[in-house]
């Protein structure tokens, strides 16, 4: 058994759990039998090559190899969740004055066997040997290597188009049914599969940026639009005969985010990218991904008013009221409505929510914008046709929605739903500010799911089923198994589906992760994410029967993490 992490250690680092942002954190371990190599950036240098070294005073000595391979871990795992400065966010701040005082054996024992609040158990569990724990023990009582800048110059430097629009087809010149293709995220290998969602079969393979975070459809269904975490944007064109990148660039160093317009007289105009770093985002031309223009984020918390360095551009939607931009800022907890009408004359409204933002969707009226605040414990309610916010409403721990799921309740009418990190429970919000005005957004049911480590929830229209994911559960039994629930009976309780066990792969940590519907609504589809050197696969399940309908394997499977389904993405479906 591990012990138990006392109060004192929370103040440091219990706390640290996983957001969307910690899903592609957790995603850069290496799982059991692989290598460190194999979890390195690839492609184009990154935070993790350029930041420079930094040595404390009064800091645990490390040699210029050591801090190298102690900065490379940091980026790849810890960035995501502490910050790239190490100011705190989803987890908490390791900056010297704390983790000194602490001690290096005290850090130890903690980066070791990890705690019941989400932080992972490097040691114990293999993805650090013990020479790396007490390698990032000491690096972690250091300053940290401040990144280098990216403005403009570096952004137009890697920009590329491949295939200029005068050269794409003017109509759609191949046989797909794109409206049920699905944008697959092979994350360790810096790719994309394009998989038919009728044939179950891989169309194409893309080379994309590395850790790809998210696939999202132009509203016009033709272009897709895909962002690694490498901050490499690529640009596909679905019309295509055989579909392929037709530009490309990199807007940072570091980044999660990426929409396309969706207003009326916009549609496919302009593109958005937000960064973690440099903290700021960038609006481009959509069919082209030039950069047009670069904003930062950097400046005032909504809480204490003092300024932060790194608030990092966490989800980002596309308004279906006004042409703008929904800009989720995470550390200093700003919901950003980015006007692009004009922009040159930019125009953009602040609206203070609650640290620490990162992602969320739509109510089922697509006026709503529901983002967690994970830390915060806290979902922001942000009122797209007012530009204002609506409510603060109070969760469980950590929330984690990815979108979320939108249906009804036989009792409360229109809910939203978010599971947690942090704990079992599920929260379903009332949305129907109208005809249940007294249950609009207040928590009107809280359920319990397997335990706490989901990442996604998901419905959709046509469905009387809730998925629940647990991906990064401590316990195999919970990552490597899903909770479904009859939305007409809440009370009853969760059906456990063993989608792992369902996908025979042998070996392997085989996490199930986030479910998404095909365009009918009548299959979910689940990532059963291995290690890179073991076998992956995409279970599908039947969602009326909830019985297995098909395992697709590939040898190009790799890692096959997020999957996009282009209508349910271009209309927001969920």
């Amino acid at each position: 058994m591990l012990p138990r992490p006392n109060s004192s250690f929370h103040l440091i680092i219990a706390s640290i759990v996983f957001s969307l942002c910690s899903f592609t954190v957790y995603a850069e371990n290496k799982h059991s039998g692989e290598k460190s190599a194999e979890t390195a950036y690839e492609g184009a240098p990154s935070a993790i090559t350029s930041a420079q070294q930094v040595i404390t005073p009064g800091a645990p000595s490390l040699t210029t190899e050591e801090f190298e391979h102690a900065k490379t871990i940091f980026f790849q795992r810890c960035a995501g969740c502490h910050g790239v400065l190490r100011k705190g966010a989803t987890g908490k701040a390791l900056t010297p004055d704390i983790t000194q005082a602490k001690g290096t054996e005290y850090l130890k024992v903690f980066i070791n066997y990890g705690s019941p609040a989400g932080m992972p158990n490097w040691g114990t569990s293999g993805d650090l040997t013990e020479a790396e724990v007490d390698l990032m023990a000491r690096y972690i009582q250091h300053e940290p290597p401040l990144p280098p800048e990216w403005g403009l110059e570096e952004m137009t430097a890697s920009w590329k188009v491949n295939i200029p629009p005068k050269d794409r087809p003017s109509k759609k010149m191949n046989k797909l049914n794109l409206e049920n293709l699905f944008s697959v995220t092979l994350r360790d290998a810096g790719q994309i599969a394009l998989v038919d969602g009728d044939s179950k079969k891989i169309v194409k393979v893309i080379k994309t940026g590395y850790a790809v975070h998210i696939s999202r459809t132009s509203l016009s269904g033709r272009y897709l639009y895909v962002i690694g975490r490498d901050a490499r944007i690529n640009l596909v064109d679905l019309w295509m005969e055989e579909p392929d990148s037709v530009a490309e660039i990199k807007v940072g160093l570091e980044a999660r985010s990426v929409e396309t317009s969706k207003y009326k007289g916009y549609e496919d105009k302009y593109a958005i990218a937000g960064t973690y770093w440099p903290p700021q985002f960038v609006i481009m031309e959509g069919d082209t991904l030039e950069p047009l223009k670069i904003e930062s984020t950097r400046g005032m918390t909504v809480d204490t008013q003092e300024y932060h360095p790194e608030p990092r551009v966490a989800a980002i939607v596309a308004s279906h009221e006004h042409p703008e931009f929904i800009v989720n800022v995470k550390e200093t907890g700003k919901v950003l409505m980015v006007n692009y009408e004009d922009l040159d004359n930019l125009k953009v409204t602040s609206i203070n929510a609650a640290r620490f933002l990162h992602d969320g969707g739509w109510d089922s009226t697509n006026r709503y914008f529901m983002s967690a605040a994970n830390k915060s414990n806290q979902i922001a309610v942000i009122d797209s046709k007012e530009d204002k916010l609506t409510a603060l409403v109070d969760v469980g721990k950590i929330p984690h929605p990815g979108r979320g799921a939108n249906f009804i309740d036989k009792k409360f009418g229109p809910v939203w739903a978010t599971s947690h990190l942090g704990d079992a429970s599920i929260a379903l919000i009332g949305t129907d500010p109208v005809k249940h005005a007294k249950h609009a957004w207040k928590v009107v049911r809280s359920i319990d799911g397997q335990g706490g480590g989901s990442l996604f929830i998901k419905t959709h229209p046509k469905s009387t089923n809730l998925w629940v994911d647990t991906a990064l559960n401590p316990a195999e039994n919970i990552s490597q198994s899903i909770a479904v629930f009859d939305i007409r009976n809440l009370e009853k309780g969760f059906e456990v589906i063993p989608i792992g066990e369902m996908a025979k792969l042998g070996e392997g940590p085989k996490r199930v992760v986030q479910p998404e519907y095909n365009k009918a609504g009548d299959e979910v589809w689940f990532s059963v994410w291995n290690g890179k050197e073991q076998t992956s696969a995409i279970v599908v399940i039947d969602d009326k029967t909830r019985k297995l309908k098909k395992v697709i394997k590939d040898k190009r499977l790799v890692t096959p993490t997020g999957k996009f389904n282009v209508y349910n993405t271009q209309h927001d479906v969920y």
